[in-house]
């Protein structure tokens, strides 16, 4: 039986909603997360790409994912940390991954584009590993390290889709975009025939990536549907 002993929480900052449906499975059949409300492991025909094909595989070697909570903006120093250990403490037939999920973002500033990578679970990382006493005694006292994820002293894997679901995140092709205005707020357009222009912020489509702005033209309020890429923050 694991030793694990209670770990304290850290209050101010709330599990993502991926993840966060592992400490509710006695209260709810089925996690409240984006993983769990996408499709189960859809492929569309196409061949999955390694990490998503393993993330679905059967763990007959009873290897599973965990999600461990770290202090936030020290993620990268985590995973290094927790690699040395494993290296160190011959750990390498019980702890087979960490990964520190992230995802490129595009952001426009000062007129300037440029890709971004930024964590997706800020204050969290994925450990790949069978569960045993020694095992969790590696992970649990790694610097940096505040405790896993579970229900009460026990930590609980993720499902495969769920997992399977992060590693699509991770691999998109196409970056996604930050947008840092709002409804109501003033915005500069940086491209385009209004380039310079100043306008109001009407409508927000982000599953197409377009921005209504109410621009003054003529004396007279002219909506004009932008690309996210041609408007910033004013």
């Amino acid at each position: 039986m694991l030793r694990m002993a209670e770990e304290e929480r850290i209050e101010e900052e709330p599990l993502p909603a991926e993840i966060a449906g592992v400490e509710d499975k006695e209260s709810a059949s089925t996690p409240e997360s984006e993983a769990a409300s996408a499709p189960e492991a859809e492929t569309g025909g196409e061949t999955p790409s390694p990490l998503v094909a393993e993330a679905l595989q059967d763990a007959d070697d009873q290897r599973h994912w965990y999600v461990v909570h770290c202090y936030s903006g020290y993620e990268n120093k985590v995973r290094h940390n927790l690699e040395q250990r494993i290296e160190t403490m011959g750990m390498k037939s019980k702890i087979f991954d960490v990964v520190v999920p992230t995802e490129e973002e595009i952001e426009v500033k000062d007129g300037q584009r440029r890709t971004v990578e930024r964590r997706v679970f800020p204050g969290y990382i994925l450990v790949q590993m069978v569960l045993s006493e020694d095992s969790w005694y590696v992970v649990r006292n790694t610097p940096g390290v505040t405790g896993f994820v579970g229900m009460g002293n026990t930590p609980t894997p993720l499902q495969p889709q769920e997992v399977a679901q992060i590693m699509r995140r991770m691999e998109a092709e196409a970056p996604k975009i930050k947008v840092s205005f709002k409804v109501g707020q003033k915005v500069r357009i940086v491209d385009g025939p209004f380039n310079d222009f100043i306008g109001t912020v009407g409508e927000i489509d982000a599953e197409r990536a377009k921005v209504r702005v109410m621009v003054s033209f003529f004396g007279r309020e002219t909506p004009v549907e932008l690309d996210f890429l041609q408007v910033e923050k004013a």
